[in-house]
């Protein structure tokens, strides 16, 4: 027998299944740190892989490193909100009491200090994660005290010194995350009975299933509003070994974290939806995909389904029903936000780096290990169990006629009340401002960086699918801050979560940054601006998969709505401005040499 938490154990305990490479690749991260070459090898050897495909998946997640990460691994979040709420305070608090930067451990390897991408708790921000455990509204004092506690040893859960509301104080979870529920609506955050949309499923035919759902005109809530019906039909047509379930719960669009809160809060409506979903197509295996920012909800929801499963609403012969056998496993991400991308987050599904499939086939031809498999998001299993259990006449009378039912939106940024509202569709931004309090507001980002930023003057225009279609990030930006380096920040994080697969996005976003970065500068042209719209149109059309064809939409839409902003920075009647300053770069070269260089001479330079 393998000694227990050694490498040969968690292979054994994951039944050398190489679709479950990341999950090991998690437990010997962190278990040791960091996974070394040979932890690799080891692994290669016990999974029948090649060692670049082991190294090959672990350098492509966030959260897995080759070198020591440090006893305590401080990921503190640098999307803008956190910016917004006093990040560089926090950030050289960090740094001042455990004695290294950023990207640094300290020379005990003890402590180490990284920078990550959003962490889904922009509603209680500068917040960060230190081995997986959550910090919130992070301040110096309370950095202070936190590296205090980490110098004198202490186990990280035994820092948080009191928890949030609702399941976050369950034992199981114990997170100081709060929930910040601020509208329920009647779809998704209101109370629901467990088995009451599966118990009725299955009195009705799997077609007659997709039957109500195409006719409530449930459409997907991950911005992009497929119809769910239809999806769920054309997987049950594909012929295959088996068919999948799959629900993505890897919301890794900056300012989302409301499917934190639904998993959290009402993580039996999803489980139903899935349930649901794999009776009407026919699958009898469901993967709830967890980013990995959330995996401190695992324990818990392992314990729920676990409860299903007691219940007779998971197994076999769900609900009496013969012939209807359904289960659900957890799958967990490891940071990466293209694995957003349902193709993407299939490879990490299976034990790959997360990089996105050419399509077609689409997922319902050839999914999860290349089978047919429907791929939805939590908001929208949540809707299909509702309508399932309340009828599709009843979801249709809210909303809008395109847009049916409600939508739960994260609302955060320089407002009053952040936090999660469910809402009907077809509210426009104005009011929700007005129920966030943030009605001054300068700019709204609608969908996160990969949506549009709209003016004051477009606060009229309504959140649904024929107007403003978001997967449900709203930050709202206020009148004091500086646009430019909210976009700075956006293009940043797109630069930083490519893939690096196609050329349009792996060149094309830092060269929209640069430029970006020239015209915030004061030395960009009128040209410049027409540049970098060409340059980001290209890149929508171009790139391969749906993060390069929206990471220049910080960019776009700008410049589209706020476009006297841009002109404002740069120089008319003026085809060249040099980026830097000759006379200055040279300065030292002059002191020795005795040449000195006017100012005159730089410009005559460029002529």
């Amino acid at each position: 027998m393998p000694a227990e938490g050694s490498l040969a154990s968690i292979l054994a305990r994951h039944r050398r299944d190489r679709t479950r490479l990341i999950d090991i690749l998690r437990e010997v991260q962190a278990k040791n740190g960091h996974i070394s070459p040979e932890a690799a090898a080891e692994i290669a050897a016990g999974l029948g892989l090649s060692t670049v495909e082991v190294e090959g998946a672990a350098t492509f997640y966030h959260f897995f490193s080759a070198r020591p990460a440090g006893t305590y691994a401080v990921y503190l979040n640098d999307n803008i909100v956190s910016v917004m709420k006093g990040r560089a305070a926090v950030a050289s608090a960090f740094e001042k009491a455990a004695g290294c930067r950023f990207g640094e451990t300290t020379p005990d390897g003890r402590i180490g200090l990284y920078r990550t991408s959003c962490i889904g708790m922009n509603d209680q921000e500068p917040a960060a994660l230190i081995n997986g455990v959550v910090f919130t509204k992070l301040t110096p004092a309370k950095v202070k005290l936190i590296v205090e506690g980490m110098n004198a040893g202490m186990n990280v859960r035994a820092m948080i010194a009191a928890t949030g509301d609702g399941a976050n104080a369950a034992k199981l979870v114990r997170a100081m995350v709060k929930n910040n529920i601020r509208k329920e609506g009647p779809v998704i955050l209101a109370s629901f009975r467990s088995g009451a949309a599966v118990k009725k499923a299955v009195k009705i035919t799997p077609e007659g299933v997709i039957a109500e759902v195409k006719k409530a005109n449930l459409l997907g809530r991950g911005g992009a509003g497929f119809p769910t019906g239809l999806k769920w039909e054309f997987c049950r047509r594909e012929k295959g070994e088996n068919h999948y379930v799959v629900c993505n719960a890897d919301e890794g669009e900056p300012g989302t974290f409301k499917d934190r809160v639904i998993l959290t809060e009402r993580p039996h409506l999803l489980f139903e939806g899935m349930t649901v979903a794999g009776y009407a197509v026919g699958a009898r295996k469901g993967l709830l995909y967890l980013r990995g920012e959330y995996a401190y909800l695992a324990p818990y929801l392992e314990s729920l389904l676990a409860g299903l499963r007691k219940k007779n609403l998971l197994g076999k012969r769900i609900a009496g029903k013969a012939g209807f056998s359904f289960d659900i496993e957890i799958k967990l991400g490891a940071g990466a936000y293209v694995c957003g991308e349902e193709s993407a987050l299939l490879q990490s599904a299976q034990g790959e780096r997360g990089e996105p499939r050419d399509r077609p086939p689409f997922p319902v031809q050839s999914g999860f290990l290349f089978q047919p498999t429907t791929v939805n998001n939590v908001e929208t299993l949540c809707a299909a169990a509702r309508i399932i259990e309340k009828g599709a006449d009843w979801f249709k009378a809210m909303g809008t006629p395109r847009s049916a039912g409600t939508k739960v939106l994260s609302v955060s940024g320089d407002c009053k009340k952040p936090g999660v509202y469910e809402v009907p569709f077809g509210l426009t931004v104005r009011r929700l401002l007005e129920m966030a309090g943030g009605p001054d507001a300068q700019a709204v980002q609608i969908g996160g960086p990969s949506g549009a930023c709209i003016s004051r003057g477009q606060l009229e225009r309504a959140i649904a699918f024929e107007d403003l279609a978001t997967g449900g990030s709203i930050i709202v930006i206020g009148p004091g801050r500086d646009l430019f380096e909210v976009i700075r920040n956006f293009m940043e994080f797109f630069v930083e979560e490519s893939c690096g697969w196609c050329v349009p996005c792996r060149a094309g976003n830092p060269l929209l940054l640069r430029k970006l970065e020239k015209i915030m500068s004061g030395k960009g042209t009128p040209a410049d601006i027409i540049e970098i719209e060409s340059w980001g149109r290209i890149i929508k059309a171009m790139s391969r998969c749906g993060l390069g064809q929206t990471s220049p939409n910080p960019i776009l839409t700008t410049i589209q709505n706020f476009r006297e902003m841009y002109e404002s920075k740069v120089e008319r009647g003026r085809d060249f401005l040099p980026e830097f300053d000759l006379a200055e770069a040279v300065k030292e070269a002059s002191a020795v040499t005795g040449q000195v260089f006017a100012a005159s001479d730089t410009e005559q330079s460029h002529e």
